[in-house]
């Protein structure tokens, strides 16, 4: 070891408490570049794995694939894993109704494939002989065709092609449109088949496949003529590449739920955002980590100088000084960045299994989030850590280097300022005193070091403020959604008659875990108006008096169970047996979404305002189909009009866009015409257009819904129809937000730290480098009383700066995280809240560190003889 290195290590023991504090900022900065690049890695293996759980475990899927394509698979060194699936071909089920996807796609099951890709049975089982099926539930739902377990299912199986080529699943149904060539589908042979279970839509049927995926047991006994086959690979990231110069001569097509997570995928959206993501979070942590640790080496050239100055003088060169200075870099590194990892990773491993359950949530799986230690990953974070500590270190380094030496064994060089800018005015010296006008000179004198100290805290005040407003905003927006639901799930079925609405609402009420629940029917229907006998507000929100002689207006006509449109009636003070002329009165609401403003034209909000201007209207009304053609007579009722609905209307079914017309208009509206469900026959006619919506409460939201699920296929309906876990919804929202507080508020504490040691270490030291300058002000006859008033004048002054710079970033940080929420969630009404704790908490806490750090420097140097501390030179 070189003599300098012996002085420099010698120089870290003479100062235990700048050298301790320097890498606990050391720890602390590579604690959090290692838990963010830790909890990265964790969070892509978790989802990788949740999406193999969901899709399986292959990269890329080639069909019609003859035995030497499988050959040639099993040969190819870059192939990890093979499984297929026997093609027995296609046939022409009668009843499918969809255009785009005519035909049944029959596939063999074989052992490797039963473990490589997930099949979810809702009812019956798996098939177990080469005579067996189970069908997919979309068959139904979209197709059109109810096939029961037990079902016998005779079938011509054959080939598609068109011109001289064989079609696969990855090749679209061809009818021939626009003087294209039709597709020819040839059948080969005849099959019978029972029906042994229902499954959901297999992850490997892309979305634009011309058949339906039914699955049967492969033929062990034959060699299947083509197959499907799912490959992993050794690089998945090459794996499109690899498939395009493969050979094979099939189509193909990527997992690309699994691909775009190991960086094989052709979008590379998800890598972009996490990687931004890390990397603006691994940014700030250098940029707060770069402050201390630059702050500490700046101090320690700066208690060097002299020594500096002495090296050179006896022959030492510049080079080797600043060698000197990296050289205790490098010693601080080596002890900080190996506790660093350690901490980082350990702390991550602590805070998964907190958050397992709410991922779990989030990806509806069974899939653990478990801890995921990538060493490339700690690799590149020691780097980072090291590269933070270097460029902290290189930079006073430098400096050093380059100063002259008598400069150096004089210090003259460490203040270079005049009088003139140290100058304070007659006012502030009679409104702060003697102790003001020092502590303002000294300000002024100091204002690099006192820059940091600002710059430490207002970063640590803004990111404070801003995970606060990101976990309160969340919590609000949570808060929100979770009051705009009154159940927890939702079927939801257009077209459905109204026997197998009655059979499927008992059906699914005996679920388990259902508590409560309620069914209704929305019709669509039309209606034209004068516009007399709309309201003020909303006929100037038209055109006033330039609208045209009538206005139409599609609403939607809500049937509900008697009794409790009966008690909706009556809360509402509607008399149900009041007639006008030979019609019942209904209830309705018609509101107007305006948009309203301040007078300065700011603050742009919308507010309801009522259609109609009477507190009652008979109505022209006519049904009409789901593309608003009317589709039969017209009828007549009178409404009498409330505030609100007593059920939610299903989704798409509340607010509609605009009268249809009136050219200009932009104000959306509700007008829902609610009636009990004895006078739904009399207004539903063929072809209007029909949603029936059915609400459960339940005690188990995810269990009833499983189930909800297997029944409706054993109803074997024939709609189309949505079941929503709406419960699911909101807690997945929930969870969402209770994960990034968790991250948030531990980066914001992590940061706070850094921030926190670095005041503690620019103060200090600081205030040991004027220990002749203070020893000095008490030998002249400065009480202990007039020296704290002076530092605590420095304390306020230092927490002003960084108050006048924070705040403003607090309210602008707060405000963007607002609006980027609001936007993103598509939320009206959502008033920006100020940050009034936020500030008053960062208030505090600046004052605070700043007041006790002053206050324990200065303890320590009144415990120091004067006498004393006028001769030193240093520390």
């Amino acid at each position: 070891m070189s003599i300098l290195n012996k002085v420099t290590l010698a120089g870290m023991r003479k100062s235990p408490a700048r050298t301790i504090v320097t890498i606990v900022g050391i720890v602390l900065s590579t604690a959090m570049i290692a838990g963010v690049a830790t909890f990265g890695a964790s969070l892509q293996n978790y989802l990788v794995e949740s999406s193999l759980a969901k899709t399986g475990n292959w990269h890329v899927q080639f069909t019609n694939v003859d035995a030497a394509g499988i050959d040639a698979l099993t040969a190819d060194p870059e192939v990890t894993h093979l499984s297929t699936i026997d093609e027995v071909g296609y046939a022409a089920l009668p009843g499918i109704r969809s255009e785009d996807k005519p035909y049944v796609f029959i596939a063999g099951l074989t052992e490797g494939a039963v473990d490589t890709l997930p099949i979810s049975v809702l009812s019956g089982r798996l098939p177990e002989r080469s005579d067996e099926i189970i069908v997919p539930s979309h068959l139904a739902a979209k197709g059109g065709v109810r096939l029961q377990v037990g079902d016998q299912v005779p079938l011509a199986v054959g080939e598609r092609h068109l011109a001289d080529v064989t079609l696969s699943q990855n090749d679209p149904y061809s009818a021939g449109k626009e003087g294209e060539n039709p597709e020819q589908f040839t059948p080969t042979m005849q099959r019978i088949y029972t029906v042994v279970g229902t499954m959901e839509r297999p992850e490997f049927e892309t979305q634009t496949a011309p058949g339906y995926t039914i699955l049967t047991k492969a033929d062990a006994g034959t060699t299947p003529t083509l197959s499907t086959a799912f490959v992993t690979v050794e690089s998945p990231a090459n794996a499109g590449s690899w498939a395009e110069q493969s050979g094979i001569g099939s189509s193909y097509v990527l997992n690309e739920d699994v691909l775009r997570f190991l960086g094989g995928s052709g979008s590379a959206t998800f890598n972009l955002i996490l990687y931004t993501l890390v990397g603006i979070v691994i940014l700030i942590i250098m940029i707060g980590s770069v402050f201390l640790i630059y702050n500490s080496f700046s101090i320690s050239t700066s208690e060097r100088t002299k020594q500096f100055g002495i090296l050179s003088s006896v022959g030492a060169t510049p080079q080797q000084l600043r060698n000197s200075v990296i050289f205790e870099g490098l010693c601080l590194a080596a002890l900080g960045i190996p506790i660093g990892l350690i901490i980082g990773t350990g702390g991550i491993a602590a805070v998964l299994p907190v958050i397992e359950k709410n991922m779990g949530t989030l990806a509806e799986n069974s899939v653990p989030l478990t801890l995921s230690i990538s060493i490339p990953a700690l690799i590149a974070a020691a780097f980072v850590s090291l590269v933070t500590i270097l460029v902290s270190a290189y930079v006073p380094a430098r400096k050093a280097a380059i100063r002259p030496v008598m400069e150096s064994l004089r210090e003259t060089n460490e203040v270079l300022i005049t009088s003139e800018k140290v100058r304070t005015s007659s006012f502030a010296a009679r409104l702060l005193g003697l102790e003001g006008a020092l502590a303002m000179k000294n300000f002024k004198r100091n204002r690099r070091r006192y820059r940091t100290i600002v710059l430490s805290l207002v970063l640590s005040v803004v990111l404070f403020a801003a995970g606060t407003a990101f976990g309160s905003t969340l919590k609000r927006l949570a808060d929100l959604i979770t009051m705009d639901f009154d159940y927890d799930v939702l079927f939801v079925a257009d077209n459905l008659p109204a026997l197998e609405a009655d059979q499927t609402f008992d059906t699914l009420m005996s679920a388990f875990g259902v508590t409560d629940g309620s069914s209704q029917t929305v019709l669509d229907y039309t209606v034209e108006v004068g516009p007399e006998t709309l309201s003020p507000e909303y006929r100037s929100e038209l055109g006033g008096t330039e609208m045209a002689e009538t206005v139409t207006l599609p609403f939607h006509f809500q049937f509900i169970a008697d009794d409790q449109y009966a008690a909706f009636a009556a809360e509402q003070g509607v008399d149900t047996e009041h007639h006008t002329g030979s019609l019942p009165e209904m209830v309705a609401v018609a509101k107007a979404q305006m948009p309203t403003s301040d007078t300065d034209g700011t603050n742009q909000n919308t507010s309801l305002v009522d259609l109609f201007g009477g507190a009652a209207e008979p109505l022209t009304i006519t049904p009409i189909a789901p593309d608003g053609v009317p589709v039969g007579t017209p009828a007549e009722i009178s409404v009498r009009f409330v505030d609100t609905y007593p059920v939610d209307p299903p989704p798409g079914k509340g607010t509609l866009p605009a009268p249809t017309n009136v050219e200009g208009a932009t104000s959306p509206y509700v007008f829902i015409v609610i009636a009990p469900s004895s006078m739904e026959d009399a207004f539903t006619v063929s072809g209007v257009g029909e949603t029936v919506a059915m609400a459960f409460q339940s005690s188990t939201p995810s269990e009833t819904t499983k189930q909800m699920e297997a029944l409706i296929q054993s109803l074997g309906i024939s709609s189309d129809y949505q079941l929503h876990n709406v419960y699911s919804m909101v807690e997945q929202f929930e969870s969402v937000t209770f994960v990034v507080e968790v991250f948030t508020y531990g980066f914001v504490l992590l940061i706070t730290l850094i921030a926190v040691a670095n005041v503690f270490n620019t103060i200090s030291t600081n205030i040991k480098l004027r220990k002749r300058e203070l020893a000095m002000l008490r030998s002249v006859g400065m009480s202990d009383a007039q020296l704290n008033r002076m530092m605590g004048l420095e304390s306020v002054f230092y927490g002003a700066r960084t108050l006048v710079i924070g705040i403003p970033l607090t309210i602008l940080v707060t405000w963007l995280i607002h609006s980027g929420l609001a936007t993103v969630e598509s939320v009206e009404g959502f008033d920006f809240v100020f940050p009034w704790a936020s500030i008053a908490i960062s208030t505090a806490g600046v004052l605070l560190i700043v007041s006790l750090t002053m206050g324990f420097s200065i303890r320590k140097l009144k415990k120091e003889n004067i006498i004393n501390a006028l001769r030193s030179d240093n520390l």
